[in-house]
């Protein structure tokens, strides 16, 4: 994995480093493929895993490449989501936590989910501009996330040349008025997010095949324009490396180390990214466990939720950003501007740390829902005040040849103040490298 490139900018110097302090935000994918409770995007290209045979109950194409792109695309005359209301989607996001969002104005697809002026093929009101005024009024960070592919645009994939893979359909040296058409589409698109959305954290580009020497977007151009515009704005040019890749994006995966540089894990809450009627939903727990592994290692986890067309989370997403939100309201201070400390976990610990205190989590069986009486932590030399968050009983702990042993009243094991993982806070503590 290549070397996180070393900021010389001390304004993304200083959002990088308030970046990594948030430790969790909300990924949003939503758009005509909703319509479907379709795959995004993926399934107009043929040969993809998440092509059209994840579609058999809407291809009436009869084998027909360009009728099924014309049915997948004119889902956009039926994508009129009544229910959409984002002041629902930042407070729930805001309650469980989360410091930041990163939502979808374009994915492959191509289809606009904000006013732009460069295409027609966009929503009928400007959604992003009140996912953004929403987000940003409960105090969330902005993340901008655009597709540097655009399988709609015919200057990405012409009409005249088969449209079978990912990749542009042409050779744009061959074809440079053509590729430099769709350059200038690229920028300018992202240059009326950029300038006409408020305040933006975050551009958080997608497609990684799309980059220099074969489909050279001019990516210097784009910076100097997005930081004109955004100064400091963090730029992630996902899997590409090199200067506009300023933090990793592991996906639907935690490392098995920490990563060199900032990072952040994107997972999916249910099973696809977008929305699929009765998808099946990560549990509380395994969500929580999730976080705090990631958070363990000095990196941030993106969480994703698809809504349905008419704008709804799925009950179930509600009701896990509410429990999170439970054990948050009690455990917070151990996420949010904590650094990594080796060993990070081991077993059922992991570890943070914030200036001079450090946090020990315990992550709780699936039936596990009481305290143990007695807790060893082999890796723990000497702790001097040792609390666990959401309690006032007290604690006996000692230090020995075997580490830290914390003794618990039973008061405290048998409520415990929240479920699924328990957090100990202790000063001056000593961890064995």
């Amino acid at each position: 994995m290549e070397e996180i490139f070393e900021q010389t900018d001390p304004q993304v110097a200083e959002k990088l480093e308030w970046w990594q302090e948030l430790k969790l935000g909300l990924f949003i994918h939503w758009g005509i493929y909703s319509v479907w409770g379709a795959v995004e995007s993926w399934p107009i290209v043929d040969k993809e895993p998440y092509g059209r045979e994840s579609l058999k109950q809407w291809d009436e194409s009869g084998h027909d490449t360009d009728r099924f792109m014309q049915m997948y695309f004119d889902q956009s005359k039926c994508f009129n989501p009544e229910s959409f209301d984002p002041e629902l989607w930042a407070l729930a996001a805001r309650n469980a936590g989360m410091k930041y969002v990163v939502f979808t104005t374009k994915h492959h697809d191509g289809f606009c989910m904000y006013d732009s002026q460069y295409t027609d093929f966009r929503a009928n009101a400007d959604l992003t501009r009140q996912v953004f005024d929403a987000f940003r009024k409960q105090g969330l960070g902005i993340g901008v996330y655009y597709s540097k592919p655009d399988w709609h645009h015919g200057d990405y994939w012409c009409a005249e040349n088969p449209r079978l893979a990912r990749e542009v359909n042409y050779d744009p040296v061959k074809h440079p008025k053509r590729w430099a058409c769709y350059v200038d589409f690229v920028y300018n698109q992202i240059s009326e997010l950029l300038t006409g959305y408020g305040k933006v954290d975050i551009l958080w580009l997608d497609g990684d095949w799309v980059r220099a020497p074969q489909e050279d977007l001019q990516m210097d151009k784009i910076a100097r324009m997005a930081r004109k515009a955004q100064p400091g704005i963090l730029i992630v040019d996902r899997n590409v490396g090199g200067e506009y890749e300023n933090y990793r994006t592991p996906e639907q995966t935690v490392p098995d180390s920490p990563p060199n540089g900032p990072w952040e894990s994107c997972i999916t809450m249910a099973h696809q990214w977008s929305y699929t009627p009765n998808d099946t939903y990560k549990s509380t727990r395994e969500l929580i466990h999730l976080l705090i592994g990631i958070v363990a290692k000095g990196g941030n986890l993106l969480l994703n939720v698809g809504p349905d067309p008419q704008g709804n989370f799925d009950p179930l997403a509600n009701q896990r950003l509410a429990e999170i939100g439970e054990w948050m309201d009690v455990n917070a201070t151990a996420i949010h501007q904590t650094q990594a400390v080796a060993p990070f976990e081991g077993g059922k610990l992991c570890v943070t740390r914030k200036k001079n205190l450090t946090y020990l989590f315990y992550l709780a069986g699936e039936d596990e829902k009481t305290l143990p009486e007695n807790l060893k932590v082999g890796f723990i030399a000497k702790a001097g005040k040792v609390r666990l968050l959401g309690s006032h009983a007290g604690l006996r702990h000692q230090c020995g040849n075997e580490g830290l042993e914390i003794t618990l009243p039973q008061e405290c094991r048998l409520s415990p103040p929240c479920q699924h993982a328990w957090v100990f806070e202790l000063t001056e503590a000593k961890i064995i490298d």
